[in-house]
């Protein structure tokens, strides 16, 4: 069994990953690595990210939670986006040189954690990306898109996005993107008490989509497989 939680050292200061090890009954090993970075407004207590790790292990997904250097040296301001991916990059590395990835390594975050995984994704040996509430632009500045980023990403990306985010909403996205949409739901994926869904709801849609998705991604192949 891997360490609960791994201290990484980085160029930029110690990360660090908790490890959610996937149940594994009848198989040889994890079907899949999800691997998870915060956002700059706070860390992996998040309730997106906290779900997916309670629930994606017995559904065969090991989940990281990755802490971000800023956060563990509690700064209260992220660091640039330049020295995050130095960061996350770093973790990746470590990860896969302790054999905790399986080769269906799939990598997301919430909000500013989705940007760093989109723009590394290639670069980490990603097979998918996770972009949960993408940032597509500042509160009110829909001209100061980052769709480029998600855009960049180079592999399958599935955006889970509250259908009142600020930050843009499901509408804004490009044609074809692949989206799950949750109603009612801030950035925070946060329900207003009156919404049908409810916060279990919403968690409980968010955890389905992805669920679903990751089940629908094609299979990896280790190294010399035929």
């Amino acid at each position: 069994m891997p360490e609960p939680v791994r201290r990484i050292d980085t160029p930029v200061g110690p990360a660090s990953a908790e490890v959610f090890p996937a149940v594994v009954r009848g198989r040889k090993r994890a079907a899949r690595t999800l691997v998870l970075g915060h956002g700059a407004g706070g860390g992996t207590d998040a309730r997106d990210l906290q779900a997916l790790a309670a629930a994606l292990p017995e559904r065969g997904t090991t989940v990281v939670l990755v802490e971000q250097p800023w956060r563990l040296a509690g700064r209260k301001v992220a660091s640039p986006p330049a020295t995050l991916d130095v960061a996350w990059t770093a973790v990746l590395a470590d990860l896969r040189a302790a054999k905790l990835l399986t080769p269906q390594l799939v990598v997301g975050g919430r909000s500013a954690g989705a940007r760093v995984a989109c723009r590394t994704a290639t670069a980490v040996g990603a097979t998918a990306c996770l972009a949960l509430s993408f940032p597509l632009h500042p509160p009110g500045k829909p001209e100061r898109s980052r769709v480029d980023e998600l855009r960049g990403a180079g592999v399958p990306t599935l955006v889970v996005q509250g259908r009142k985010d600020s930050f843009g909403g499901p509408a804004e996205f490009p044609p074809r993107t692949a989206i799950v949409e949750v109603p009612d739901a801030d950035h925070g994926f946060k329900v207003p008490a009156r919404s049908a869904l409810g916060q279990a709801g919403a968690l409980e849609l968010i955890v389905a989509g992805v669920a679903d998705w990751l089940d629908g991604l094609p299979a990896s192949r280790s190294p010399g497989q035929g």
